[in-house]
């Protein structure tokens, strides 16, 4: 999720190749909710992976920083051991 509008997610998506939603907070909402940002004038979200359950709990949270390369693996075995396969 990022604070750019919906279109130039979709754009950026469509030209990276991602063949997944990239979801928009262009009011800043989430990312003050959950602690990804400090104000509504902050430019960008701090890079952070939440884990939630179905009623929006946090289970598990990622200071992704420039860890990007290993990091969608950790994530992906941290779902499998809390949802299975």
């Amino acid at each position: 999720m990022s604070f750019d509008a919906p279109e130039k997610n979709a754009a950026w998506a469509e030209k990276k190749g991602f063949t997944f939603e990239l979801w928009s907070d262009e009011r800043r909402t989430m990312a003050l909710y959950y602690g990804a940002a400090s104000d509504v004038g902050q430019r960008t979200a701090s890079r952070e992976t939440r884990l939630l359950d179905g009623e929006g709990n946090l289970l598990l949270q990622y200071d992704v920083g420039l860890n990007i390369g290993t990091h969608p693996s950790d994530v992906l075995a941290d779902c499998e051991r809390l949802w299975g396969e």
